[in-house]
């Protein structure tokens, strides 16, 4: 493993000085393709943390999606459907590792664009088949086989980042950071999850699985946080807002688009010769999200062959009745109960958060008036 490596910038290509290194020690991975930046890093180290966690937690191959030190995606190895299929963009034989990424990038397409991906075991060829059409800056897992390597290497003219970690890598209990010159100490967040236990509450197997994902994954999303989950994957992780109701309306908006995406008017979408990939999820999503109407959808609509119908509000309420097993986690605990009111008039079935607010009582019978099951974790799981 390396020593220290120099960057080529910090987060910004103005501030020059920029570096990686372990004290005391060598850095926990290698660089076995490209030259990864600062915001790589970031990307990379938390990303691993995630899909290294989910592994433990459920058994399963995990992968996430990256972007802006949150995962616009994370998820588990559970087969894809063939309306999931069609809406990732994926081939109909996948592997383990490959189902996970599959579901990660396909949680949000369109904020994956250029993501960081990580993968909790070795990358095999069907894996690295899947990646290379997608725009990605990099990726960090726990080993590549030859033809997987050979395949990601050649992307982006040869300048696609691939780092290597160590599985068997360990942190310090205590981590470390300097804001403004002065450091700051915390004990690491060494909060575990496990599918089984939140089975033992009294959830099905699935919500139990669903929930772990979705909490493992707020673990290392940006505070305040709010995700929506379901099929073993996010569907729509909201990070960074001020208003945890905020929040939950961002996570549901982006959970409609997931699963609006499988509608068959969606998947039927006929495209212009020589549309690119990332073309097509920006007009699937626009489409879904607010139509065609409009200036952008105008423009959207000049890369298919012939103007869609909407999809109506009856038939939308239809099919998204059609998914009920949908989960929601929170990284804190509600404040009020309009959380709850916004998740289950949106169909959410199963939830878990904190606890600990002051009118938990009301968000007790909110989740009762919706008929949702609501586990109260005991733990907060901020992420700065």
């Amino acid at each position: 493993m390396a020593d220290g490596l120099t960057l080529r910038y910090g987060s910004n290509p103005h501030q020059k000085h920029a570096r990686v290194y372990r004290e005391g020690g060598s850095l926990p991975f290698v660089v076995r393709n490209g030259a990864p930046g600062y915001v790589n890093l970031l990307d990379a180290l938390n990303a691993w943390q995630l899909v290294r966690e989910l592994r433990a937690a459920t058994g399963l191959a995990a992968a996430s999606s990256f972007k802006h030190v949150s995962p616009a995606g994370a998820a588990v190895a559970v087969p894809l459907s063939d309306a999931e299929r069609a809406a990732c963009f994926a081939p109909r034989e996948l592997s383990p590792p490959a189902t996970a990424y599959a579901r990660a990038r396909g949680a949000d397409r369109v904020g994956s664009y250029g993501d960081w991906i990580a993968l909790s075991d070795p990358v095999d060829e069907s894996a690295a088949r899947l990646i290379r059409p997608e725009v990605s800056d990099g990726i960090i897992a726990p080993g590549y086989a030859p033809a997987a390597l050979e395949l990601l290497a050649a992307k982006k003219g040869g300048g696609y980042h691939v780092l290597e970690i160590d599985p068997a890598y360990r942190p310090p209990p205590v981590e470390r950071r300097t804001v403004f010159g002065v450091t700051l100490e915390q004990a690491r967040n060494e909060r575990a999850f496990d599918a089984e236990d939140l089975a033992a509450a009294g959830l099905p197997a699935e919500a139990a699985r669903d929930l772990t994902v979705g909490l493992v994954a707020l673990k290392y999303t940006q505070s305040n946080a709010v995700c929506l989950c379901a099929r073993g994957q996010t569907i729509g992780v909201a990070a960074g807002q001020q208003s945890r109701i905020h929040c939950t309306r961002l996570a549901i908006a982006k959970a409609r688009t997931w699963l609006l995406r499988q509608h068959p008017q969606a998947r039927e979408l006929r495209f212009r010769r020589g549309v690119r990939r990332a073309d097509r999820d920006t007009a699937i999503a626009g489409y879904v999200e607010r139509g065609l109407s409009g200036p952008g959808g105008r423009a959207l609509a000049a890369h298919l062959q012939e103007r869609p119908e909407p999809i109506s509000a009856d038939e939308e309420r239809r099919w998204i009745a059609g998914f009920p097993a949908l989960g929601l986690c929170s990284d804190g605990f509600f404040p009020h109960r309009d959380n709850v009111d916004a998740a289950g008039e949106f169909g959410v079935r199963y939830i878990a958060q904190p606890g600990g607010s002051s009118f938990d009582a009301a968000v007790e019978e909110a989740c009762r008036e919706h008929g949702i099951a609501m586990v109260k974790t005991g733990v907060r799981l901020f992420h700065h």
